[in-house]
């Protein structure tokens, strides 16, 4: 006797829609972890990607600085205001009130941005996380390239933020590490590659997770 398989939702109509929004609606409601997320009033099933790490690696603490960059639509946040921590996030995009959080809309590559990120911040952040994403090209190579400048911005950036010891969690597409590893590992104590269970099996991304900034860094992130 065979195992059941899990029956799957299909959409009761198409009309209107191309084949591109049918796979991707088609696969939202067939996602377990989109589905979980809703019932537990989060805003994104990624919001998994950074429980798992968090479990993992203890990242978040109660009382913590921590800056959400791409935040939108905000799922990130609202799990580092679960667990205590001190906020400030900023995307792109507007981002829903989050109770707890402070809220920035603009471009983070942006000077007169990262100057008002570093003021409401008001202190060394102990975490910086970044789950922002390139605009897409459809080439790999390209998408892959501007996916490393972007990290490689994050990571500059949280050198300038971080507290001593401090971690940064960004998202790459893979291949991308080995570009960003030996900036990483001259900032910070320890870096390594991560890709939570929640991450889709089609996905390319994996996350940099960078811990233990050096002292000094800030300055020489500065140079």
């Amino acid at each position: 006797m065979t195992a059941e398989r899990p029956l799957r939702t299909r959409l009761l109509s198409a009309q209107g829609r191309s084949a591109s929004s049918q796979r991707w609606l088609t696969r939202q409601l067939n996602d377990p972890f989109v589905r979980l997320a809703r019932q537990q009033g989060w805003r994104a099933r990624s919001v998994f990607k950074l429980q798992e790490l968090d479990e993992r690696f203890s990242l978040l603490q109660r009382g913590a600085r921590v800056l959400d960059l791409g935040a939108a639509p905000g799922s990130w946040t609202q799990y580092a205001v679960k667990r205590g921590c001190r906020v400030v996030a900023v995307d792109l995009e507007p981002i829903e009130p989050v109770a707890g959080a402070e809220l920035l809309q603009g471009d983070f590559l942006d000077p007169d941005v990262q100057r008002q990120l570093k003021e409401r911040l008001a202190g060394p952040a102990a975490v910086v996380l970044s789950d922002m994403a390139a605009h897409a090209t459809g080439r790999r190579t390209v998408d892959r390239l501007r996916a490393e400048g972007l990290g490689e911005s994050v990571l500059e950036f949280a050198a300038e933020v971080l507290a001593p010891g401090g971690a940064c969690l960004l998202k790459l597409i893979k291949g991308g590490e080995a570009a960003l590893m030996p900036r990483a590992n001259a900032l910070f104590g320890s870096a390594r590659v991560v890709r939570p269970k929640a991450t889709r099996a089609d996905s390319s991304e994996v996350y940099l997770l960078a811990r233990d900034l050096r002292q000094g860094a800030q300055r020489a992130a500065e140079r």
